[in-house]
């Protein structure tokens, strides 16, 4: 009553004359008058008293701000009519921006909602708020919930590139109503990055998701046939006197740890407690600084099992929070730093082996610098520190080590274009322990640039050129020279090993060029050069060296609704391969399409070939001749169910046709995801192999001949099964599991030694070798996390887990599934248990 007749009383003082009011008597200035939105454009009204968080929009600053109607469908039907309507407005005091959406629905009690952890997505409705704070139309942050208070937020870089890990503190209330449902937000300023400047204008976008009709809906409209994201998203201006403020954000935590341990007697249970702190501090309106102390990722989910018999390393996702935030702005050159070089598994443990030695390379501290200036400059760096960790016999088995990593870009003509640098440097403390096989420094740096035009920049040309350097003792450049990356050792290559080298120096360039927008038609192609003596492994990812690639790719994306499809793509792919001096690794291409039928079922499918012509493998004898390929054809083909229902499922399978030398694969991969009460949710995933391959590397042998490199038959069978269980109580209280039984078994036979490698007959490239007998195997391995996450208050999360590890090798040379799952689950079991408490503040 107070509001309404202090409204009233406003009405009448300016309708009446224009006269000096009587002294004594107050009268509150007229609002100030905001234009109406447009297709593109909006304008924040300030609001005078903030909005009560309630999902209403009965306060006085919802009833004057101007409604944003201009929303249009984007997904199935490209600028077409929205099912329903959608209304937003946008607010603003000095600390917030407040923005209250409605999303009428003529049928509220169909709205689809589901509880879930933070972050994880299901088949509900949705709205998505993104906000350009910088406005270079290049980043921006993405703040997105469901009708049930469900929060995801994303971090967008590179006009694309989401980052999941991103956790702003910000709040969002929703009600569902006889209208529809409402969203009311509330985002603290001190979450988004802006220039120091009396005014601002952000760039803003609004997404409607309605689930049970699988329809998108957005304000401007999205063109999904047109390059680019944040550059698609319109502008809200009318922010006067807002300040970003010199942020900072504290997060101290404790976590108890009671872990089994081996010993000379077996195993003894260690408890353990420790002390750390993250802390995010604003340096400046543009620049953040985030710092670890002591970091603990005992939460994190475990890697997924695997057995590499491949030349390559293989390479893991990273799943810590702090190097996953911010990290698309690392991005260059195809994984220049990869940050699971942080932390990672002591290097010399199987050198100096002991049955306790640590498992991980402790990090003392690491510090991130991220943002970007008024002048479109975007500013990544990093710099951690890991201790030194001995082994059981006090050997040395990681030195101390230091990692920093350097990323610019400037952004030009609104960030359509740009160039960057990056630079990455590895600094070890040897000592005799580590010096004979350890690299002391490692150092690269590399420019790239990119450029967009033609009609709405829908084409683009981009480019890359990284040089390498790596230093330390003469063994140890002797054994980089040597590993799997180079291979400088090969008998049929020109390059030669060079005892008395202490360092080693390399290059990659990389260019392409390519419609990426506009149009059914898309293609690319490019043509990268490896030297072989690069090396970034270090701080970076690198299977190998000594290598040139050209690909092309044709593309038809077909988005259009018709009463075949929703859409549908279609690929052509080819590529060549060689060695910088010319030896041909490969010729292939393969044809694939996937689509959306009618139904909503998902569908995809394709044929590869590989090995067209005279190509060899020079990587496959592990330091040995190239040895030459056969010709190796396969084909996949998978479905996925309509993701509305609350069971659905997956089924997508692989067969590799019989090669020259009778090898031939086939793998099957069948998944059910299901929902229970709007709470629960999971998936089990069955991963199934079986393959026969003929020329299988086993071992290098010393004879007096020579090096024998032998080859034999392995028939291999894995089977794994993942499964997810996700029990949300509140959108702040979840149980999360996650378990995985993993078994693979190989029998070798016909151990078998090469003779002549080039030879076009597959049989005269081998003869039997009789020295040695092969050892079969049988690898069986269980992972399992469980979870209780209990975010108590906005920032501040307190964490129970429980991780269980087995391990087992058993009946080696068979896979029998009862007899191999019922030998996994008796073995002995390490188990290991955590509770984590973290705070949040601001000062």
């Amino acid at each position: 009553m107070f509001v309404e007749l202090a409204l009233a009383f406003q009405t009448v003082v300016a309708a009446g004359p224009a006269t000096p009011p009587r002294e004594g008597i107050f009268v509150p200035p007229a609002p100030k008058t905001v234009p109406a939105p447009t297709a593109r454009g909006a304008t924040a009204m300030r609001a005078a008293t903030p909005p009560v968080l309630d999902g209403v929009d009965s306060d006085p600053i919802w009833r004057d701000a101007p409604a944003i109607t201009q929303f249009r469908q984007h997904d199935p039907v490209e600028d077409g009519d929205p099912r329903y309507r959608t209304e937003a407005r946008v607010a603003y005091d000095d600390r917030y921006l407040y923005v209250f959406v409605r999303a009428f629905d003529p049928s509220p009690d169909s709205v689809m909602a589901f509880l879930s952890r933070r972050d994880a997505r299901t088949q509900s409705d949705y709205l998505h708020l993104m906000v350009d704070s910088y406005h270079d139309k290049r980043t921006g942050f993405r703040f997105t919930v469901n009708p049930l208070g469900v929060k995801r937020d994303v971090y967008i870089s590179n006009d694309g590139n989401e980052d999941l890990s991103w956790d702003g503190v910000w709040d969002a209330v929703t009600k569902v109503d006889e209208q529809g449902w409402t969203a009311e937000y509330r985002i603290p300023f001190s979450q988004l990055r802006f220039p120091a400047a009396e005014a601002h204008t952000f760039g803003f976008a609004i997404w409607r998701d309605i689930a049970r009709h699988n329809e998108r809906i957005s304000w401007p409209l999205y063109r999904r046939t047109q390059m680019g994201f944040v550059s698609q998203w319109g502008e809200v201006d009318g922010f006067e006197g807002i300040a970003s403020p010199r942020r900072l954000e504290v997060l101290p935590y404790s976590v108890s740890t009671d872990a089994p341990r081996p010993t000379a007697n077996g195993y003894a249970r260690q408890q353990t407690i420790t002390f750390g702190a993250d802390v995010k501090y604003g340096i400046t309106s543009n620049l953040t600084l985030d710092a670890t102390a002591n970091p603990d990722f005992g939460q994190v989910e475990a890697d997924p099992a695997v057995l590499n018999l491949g030349a390559f390393e293989q390479f893991f996702e990273e799943r810590r929070p702090f190097f996953l935030e911010g990290a698309g702005i690392f991005n260059f050159a195809n994984n220049l730093f990869y940050s699971r070089r942080v932390g990672r598994a002591p290097q010399l443990g199987g050198v100096y082996a002991a049955q306790d030695n640590p498992l991980n390379t402790t990090i003392l501290g690491a510090a991130k610098i991220t943002g970007r200036t008024a002048s479109g400059l975007n500013v990544g760096f990093i710099d951690a520190v890991t201790q030194q960790e001995l082994g059981a016999d006090a050997r040395t088995i990681e030195p101390q080590t230091n990692y920093m990593v350097l990323r610019l870009q400037q952004d030009l003509r609104q960030g359509n274009s740009g160039f960057g640098v990056m630079a990455t440097a590895t600094n070890r403390s040897l000592d005799a322990d580590t010096r004979r096989f350890l690299r002391e420094g490692a150092y690269a740096f590399g420019l790239d640039a990119r450029h967009r035009f033609g009609e709405n920049n829908n084409y683009q040309i981009s480019g890359s050129a990284v040089g390498s350097h790596v230093t330390g003792s003469e063994e140890a450049i002797w054994r980089t020279q040597r590993s799997a990356v180079q291979q400088f050792q090969r008998p049929d290559s020109p390059l030669e090993v060079d005892s008395t080298r202490t360092s080693l120096s390399g290059t990659r360039f990389n260019a392409s060029i390519g419609k990426q927008g506009g149009g059914v038609t898309r293609f690319n192609t490019g043509v990268t050069r490896i030297s072989a003596g690069y090396e970034v492994n270090d701080a970076g990812f690198q299977p190998r060296a000594d290598f040139t690639e050209n690909g092309n790719w044709f593309g038809l994306n077909f988005v259009e609704p018709t009463k075949f499809y929703r859409r549908l793509f279609v690929n052509i792919n080819q590529w060549n391969n060689w060695t910088t001096d010319g030896l041909r690794l490969n010729s292939g291409g393969n044809i694939n399409v996937n689509g959306e039928l009618p139904n909503q079922w998902w569908f995809w499918a394709g044929y590869n070939v590989n090995g067209i012509g005279e190509v060899y493998d020079d990587r496959v004898t592990r330091g040995g001749p190239a040895l030459r390929r056969n010709l190796r054809q396969n084909a996949w083909l998978g479905f996925e169910t309509d993701g509305r229902k609350p069971v659905t499922g997956t089924l997508q399978g692989f067969f590799v046709f019989k090669d020259a030398s009778g090898s031939s694969e086939w793998g099957l991969d069948p998944e059910v995801n299901f929902r229970a009460g709007g709470s629960v949710q999971g998936s089990v995933a069955l991963n199934y192999y079986e393959g026969v391959n003929d020329q299988q590397w086993y071992n290098n042998f010393a004879t007096p001949g020579g090096t024998a490199y032998t080859f034999a038959r392995l028939d291999q069978t894995t089977m794994g099964v993942t499964t997810r269980l996700d029990y949300t109580m509140t959108p702040t209280l979840s149980l999360q599991l996650y378990a995985q039984p993993f078994v693979t078994a190989g029998d070798y036979s016909e151990l078998k030694q090469v003779v002549d490698p080039g030879a076009e007959r597959y049989e005269d490239r081998f003869a039997p070798y009789t020295a040695a007998t092969p050892t079969d195997f049988n690898f069986k391995q269980f992972r399992s996390n469980t979870v209780l996450r209990w975010e108590y208050r906005p920032g501040s999360v307190l964490f129970f887990v429980w991780q269980q590890g087995r391990q087992d090798d058993r009946n080696p040379g068979s896979f029998e599934f009862g007899r191999d799952y019922g030998d996994l689950f008796r073995t002995r079991s390490d188990n290991t248990f955590l509770i984590k408490a973290s705070y949040w503040f601001s000062l």
